[in-house]
């Protein structure tokens, strides 16, 4: 695992035995001549553990299986589960807790469990059902599916297999009928499933 210090300098953790072997160096060879490495050690006690932080930016592509819209005017809360897609961008945090069990025989064993969360902000493509009733029957059309953008703010899970989300969000329906909908700008609550895509 690799975390940064500063902006020129990399650190490299590896478990040896009962402890915890650190080495910086530069970046890039450009910095070799003027940063040397170094090389430092922490023990790490039986019933002891330590956390390390990493802190990156985030590229992930998610789903958003349902949006849950509040209340407007007449129409009580609404839950919609049209197509959604969106790109988040945002800080990742990934923690990393380090620990060491002895077995009988005395041996250490290294063990490490991996936190991710993370936050940012998202844009993408969806669709909505489109009627009278969310026009103030200034639709023109029976119903149909309108196209929408959605733009938002989303709190990240890393639970290894798939990323997991809650996010808010505001719609803008595109077309003639976006003047006239209810819920155009309007704040909504949903989830979000990803994949990590660095």
């Amino acid at each position: 695992m690799a975390a940064a210090i500063g902006k020129e300098r990399a650190v490299y953790v590896e478990q040896v035995q009962d402890s915890l072997r650190f080495l910086s160096q530069p970046k890039d060879d450009n910095d070799a001549a003027t940063h040397s490495q170094r090389r430092f050690s922490y023990p790490l006690r039986r019933g002891q553990h330590v956390i390390l932080l990493d802190s990156k930016f985030d590229l992930d592509v998610f789903t958003i299986p349902f949006k849950a819209r509040p209340p407007q005017g007449a129409l009580p809360l609404q839950l919609n589960t049209n197509f959604n897609a969106a790109v988040y961008y945002g800080r990742r945090l990934d923690f990393y807790h380090v620990n060491s069990r002895q077995h009988l025989n005395g041996k250490q064993e290294p063990q490490v469990r991996t936190v991710g969360l993370g936050y940012g902000l998202f844009t993408g493509l969806g669709s909505s059902t489109i009627n009278p009733d969310v026009t103030n029957q200034q639709t023109r059309v029976a119903e149909y599916e309108g196209f929408v953008v959605h733009v938002g703010a989303a709190a990240i899970y890393d639970a290894r297999i798939f990323n997991l989300g809650l996010a808010i969000g505001a719609d803008q329906l595109l077309g003639p009928d976006g003047q006239h909908w209810i819920y155009q700008r309007k704040p909504w609550f949903g989830v979000l499933f990803g994949l990590d895509l660095n």
